[in-house]
């Protein structure tokens, strides 16, 4: 009540200090957290942008989690975390909110006719080991052959097989194979089996890491 009377009798004071004082609990308890996580959150920000633009709200949704599935014939997204309860978007849309203080937590924030929030993890919450100097190298080396960057560009967006890429660059599936390894050794891709398939993708949150960790690397 106290701070209602203030607010009402000096609106530009009491603004200027709770601006203030917020930009000072930031500079104290939130700017460091946010430094490390910030280029994760950017990558993956990034990512999502891409696949809704490429494969539509079904294909974002299916990256943000297995829970998450979009019925196209109805325009009905289901959670089946939620045991019980509805919303709508109205004309808001659903915002898609990504964290890595979350982890591993899939949160869904929703009230009937406002704009639902759906709050997914990022990776872990504990921060990964910063990379030695050679790490460094390592990776930054294999990202400097032109045909490694070009091949980055796809798996960037989406997961490819070996012989996807070959086609996709014409070029043969044992070369491919050999820049994979130097992507996959400097730790720069991950890799995972569908069926008989062997699919490959890059890692953006360590890719958006490589500019900081270089500077955190050489000041040490």
């Amino acid at each position: 009540m106290l701070f209602t009377e203030r607010l009402l009798a000096d609106p530009p004071h009491i603004r200027a200090w709770l601006r203030q004082f917020l930009q000072d609990c930031d500079e104290a308890f939130f700017a460091e957290t946010w430094s490390r996580l910030r280029d994760r959150l950017t990558a993956d920000t990034r990512l999502k942008t891409d696949l809704l633009r490429r494969k539509g709200l079904a294909g974002a949704l299916a990256a943000v989690s297995p829970s998450v599935t979009l019925d196209e014939a109805t325009a009905r997204i289901s959670v089946d975390k939620l045991g019980e309860g509805r919303t709508a978007t109205g004309d808001g849309g659903l915002l898609l909110t990504p964290t890595s203080l979350g982890w591993p937590h899939l949160m869904v924030l929703h009230r009937y006719g406002w704009q639902p929030v759906l709050h997914y993890p990022v990776g872990s919450s504990e921060p990964a080991a910063p990379p030695t100097v050679e790490q460094l190298a390592l990776r930054m080396t294999a990202l400097s052959h032109p045909v490694r960057m070009r091949m980055c560009r796809n798996l960037a967006r989406s997961a490819y097989t070996t012989s996807e890429l070959a086609q996709a660059h014409g070029m043969t599936a044992p070369e491919i194979s050999r820049h994979l390894g130097v992507l996959k050794r400097a730790g720069l891709i991950t890799t995972r089996r569908r069926g008989r398939y062997v699919l490959h993708q890059l890692d953006v949150t360590v890719v958006a890491r490589l500019g900081s960790d270089f500077l955190e690397g050489i000041l040490r």
